[in-house]
């Protein structure tokens, strides 16, 4: 079995979960080639594990001279799998694949934006030559076969898996005294880069609804946080000096372990969210609201809590459920990482995509 994969994996961070996939179908066998924009330190792993790897990811959209390049290379080494994970992969690789036999698989990892009214779409997760798509999430895949019940026999949901022990080196930063806070704090943790899905204003809004007599603090980590709208719900609340924006960090992971609870206040789009699934496995539970894709990940009450969207009250109530209620902060902290390592483990998202390859060659 031959697979071409067109993905960016200049990030190693960022893409280990995705990289890990191929890396463990190479061990297992499978013959894998990969495109990538540039040199990164996954370039050497995918190389050791005997991945052919080449610079070749489109730059363009639907390059005439970008589609024969993939399109040479499915027909030279006679691939059998072609996967495209980006948008420039998918403009791409769909024309390239035109009157090959070579099956076409998507990537599909959030809600939104995807419409059978919008022409646009049938470009890429809509065309009638994409073979399969694969949904991180039930949710993600119910929301596609919404938009075209016709989609429903080409669409599987598979989770992007981690493991424990890519987290197993992580120490946890003194952030507490760095910012000259208590070192007996209570600190509640958000990493995201500023978007209207992450709905930090209700998670200002929530902090701003606690007791001002607890001993807490919000750290938010990413970058454009210090909108003017976000600027204005800190310093008209009544604990604005216990909001701290750190803008980008490098050593994001660290202050996470740091961290006593982490807080998702996202309102859409998003599907199963590599933050909190970094926290969980870090043992640092995790506050979530109920979009599609992450309801899956959490277990309310058990490796921890989730509430409405869009609700600043209920995120309230959550936080000061377990800045309260230590036995239960711990209890879900516990079960975090056990619930990561049994149900989102890297060994069953490569199983799952090798069985979905192996199906799809056998038609």
């Amino acid at each position: 079995m031959k697979i071409l994969v067109i993905s960016n994996y200049s990030n190693y961070h960022t893409v280990r979960p995705e990289a890990e996939i191929f890396i463990a179908l190479a061990q297992r066998g499978v013959d894998v080639h990969i495109m990538t924009k540039q040199e990164s330190e996954y370039t050497r792993l995918f190389r050791e594990a005997g991945i052919n790897v080449s610079f070749s990811h489109p730059v363009k959209r639907a390059d005439k001279e970008e589609i024969a390049v993939i399109r040479n290379y499915i027909i030279e080494h006679n691939i059998d799998i072609l996967q495209l994970f980006n948008n420039n992969g998918i403009r791409a690789g769909i024309p390239a694949a035109k009157g090959l036999p070579v099956k076409v698989v998507l990537y599909r990892g959030y809600t939104g934006n995807l419409n059978k009214l919008n022409p646009a779409s049938y470009l890429k997760h809509l065309h009638p030559r994409v073979d399969a798509i694969i949904c991180n999430s039930i949710g993600v895949k119910n929301y596609l076969d919404k938009q075209l019940p016709k989609l429903a026999n080409k669409t599987v949901a598979i989770n992007k898996g981690h493991r424990l022990e890519w987290y197993a080196d992580v120490k946890a930063y003194d952030i507490r005294a760095e910012l000259g806070i208590p070192a007996d704090s209570f600190v509640f943790v958000n990493t995201a880069n500023n978007r209207t899905m992450k709905g930090i204003p209700y998670l200002l809004q929530a902090v701003h609804s606690l007791s001002p007599d607890m001993n807490c603090h919000l750290i938010i980590i990413g970058e454009g946080m210090d909108t003017p709208q976000n600027k204005q719900i800190i310093q008209r609340g009544k604990n604005t000096e216990k909001i701290h924006l750190l803008g980008h960090r490098t050593n994001a992971l660290e202050i996470v372990k740091a961290s006593d609870v982490f807080v998702l206040s996202s309102i859409k789009g998003e599907s199963i969210t590599k933050s909190v699934i970094e926290s969980m496995s870090l043992g640092v539970p995790s506050i979530i609201t109920d979009i599609p894709g992450n309801v899956e990940l959490v277990e309310h009450e058990k490796s921890g809590l989730v509430v409405k969207r869009k609700n600043f009250k209920a995120l309230a109530e959550a936080m000061t459920r377990v800045y309260t209620d230590r036995d239960l902060c711990a209890q879900l902290a516990q079960h975090a990482p056990r619930h990561i390592e049994e149900n989102l483990n890297a060994d069953n998202t490569a199983q799952e995509y090798y069985d979905l390859y192996a199906q799809l060659v056998q038609q």
